[in-house]
């Protein structure tokens, strides 16, 4: 797990922020070594410990982040702590443990006071960053866990942490040339003079316009240029003339050009604003059913700890009748029994404490499981709306650079097959294995051979005699 540390003052505000709602569950696990039963009251009274002193910096807060996709227990958050704390020479110091619950992922925060009672100054920390990256990268070896590849190698570090790839969906298909054809003569065919044309090349996703070498062009919305004549429509250019009278009244390419620029970026931000605010209203059900889950899971956790109580107070209760009052109890104190049932009853309270914990951890994982699939579908959501916004302003600035000139076609293929993923080694090999042909039947084999010695028998034996 990830090790985080820092010296710091501030006990109020530190206090605030581990107890902050914003997470899904808060559990303040353990204070150890102060008077008060709360955690702002305890920073507090470390603070005022520290008034004693001239140290600033009070406290010691270290963040202990285990990989998103593992469930790890509360014994080995408790020993990592344990690790820590010797580590960085804070050995029976006050301190505090804090777990939070968000995002489906469970993580520790642990508190000490750098007050030292005896002397009356604050525990000096050197080189804290070096030390907790060593145990750090111990912890993941030890629990075979995937270290980050920041830890194997500091140029690969990623400071956002991304544990899931990017997805893109392809935009758009490429037109076969004989689609475009067909396009084109269809919308001649049916027209009779330059209005219709114009209307039937529109409903195709045509601009008619003025050539620059040839009389008449068709620009498609990627401002690519088709000139109309033998080689699209199949007419001469005086057969075009006849339907198109008005040459002045068509723009030119570039004007054309400019007013398809205008009219996509006007559409792709329409296309933006529809695709972010269905991204906000599904984002907006994911969170109601975050919140209704939160809640049920703290029920199920309040109704948990009301049953272990219960059971703890019972077993205690079995534990304690079977210690002997009176004068047998006195004897038992002689004989040595009593002190056997009090070994015997603190071994199984142990036991007891250590079941519970782990029907709490159990359940704990149970839930972290429940919030992750939410968290896994928000976070798609959030990925492919991420990657539909991008294109689409990528396409965007493609019709900006045509408008100001810096290019004449609007590609998206190009982008296409650079925003695709490479295939797997593994998929290629599978492809090729299932392209090789495979060997023949061995059945198969022999029949084969046992013709060719049937043919060359009889053309050893020459030709058949005539009768």
């Amino acid at each position: 797990m990830i090790l985080e540390g820092n010296q710091r003052g501030g006990a109020k505000d530190l206090a605030l922020h581990l107890l902050k709602d914003e997470n899904d569950h808060v559990d303040v696990y353990e204070l150890r070594g102060f008077i008060s039963n709360n955690l702002t009251s305890a920073l507090n009274e470390a603070y005022a410990v520290s008034k004693g002193t001239r140290a600033k910096q009070f406290l010691y807060s270290l963040s202990l982040n285990p990989p998103k996709e593992e469930n790890v227990s509360t014994e080995t958050f408790l020993k990592a702590i344990e690790r820590a704390e010797q580590t960085l020479g804070l050995d029976n110091q006050p301190r505090a443990i804090v777990f939070h619950e968000k995002d489906g992922r469970r993580h520790c925060h642990a508190v000490w006071s750098r007050t030292d009672v005896q002397e009356m100054k604050a525990i000096p920390l050197p080189h804290t960053k070096r030390k907790l990256k060593t145990l750090s990268k111990d912890l993941y070896r030890e629990n075979n866990w995937t270290m980050p590849k920041g830890f194997i190698d500091a140029k690969e570090r990623d400071p956002r942490n991304f544990t899931h790839g990017q997805w893109q969906q392809a935009k758009r298909i490429g037109k076969d040339p004989r689609d475009i054809k067909t396009a084109l003569q269809d919308s001649w065919a049916i027209s009779d003079n330059q209005q219709s044309l114009k209307a039937a090349l529109k409903e195709q996703g045509y601009t008619l316009a003025k050539g620059d070498r040839c009389s008449f062009v068709a620009i498609d919305h990627r401002c690519e240029v088709y000139s109309l004549g033998k080689k699209w429509l199949g007419v001469s250019v005086k057969d075009i003339k006849t339907k198109i009278t008005d040459e002045q009244s068509l723009p030119s390419v570039d004007e054309a050009k400019q007013q398809i620029a205008q009219e996509m970026q006007t559409t792709l931000s329409k296309l933006q604003e529809q695709k972010a605010q269905e991204v906000k209203i599904r984002l907006a059900e994911n969170a109601a059913k975050r919140k209704q889950l939160i809640t049920q899971q703290s029920r199920e956790r309040q109704i948990q700890k009301q049953r272990q109580d219960e059971r703890q107070q019972r077993e205690t209760q079995i534990r304690q009748q079977r210690f002997n009052t009176g004068l047998r109890g006195l004897l038992d104190r002689v004989s040595g029994r009593y002190k056997q049932l009090k070994e015997k009853n603190e071994q199984e309270a142990y036991q007891s404490a250590k079941r519970d914990q782990q029907e709490r951890d159990n359940l704990i994982f149970e839930h972290l499981q429940q919030r992750r699939r939410l968290d896994i579908r928000q976070e798609r959501i959030k990925t492919l709306d991420a990657g539909r916004q991008r294109t689409l302003s990528e396409d965007k600035q493609q019709y900006r650079d045509i408008q100001s000139g810096k290019r004449e076609v609007a590609n998206f293929q190009d982008q296409m097959r650079q925003n695709q993923p490479r295939q797997p080694e593994r998929l290629k090999q599978t492809f090729t294995e299932k392209a090789t042909p495979q060997p023949q039947n061995n059945t198969r084999q022999s029949a084969v051979d046992k013709f060719k010695a049937q043919l060359k028998q009889r053309r050893d034996r020459g030709p058949r005699r005539e009768r």
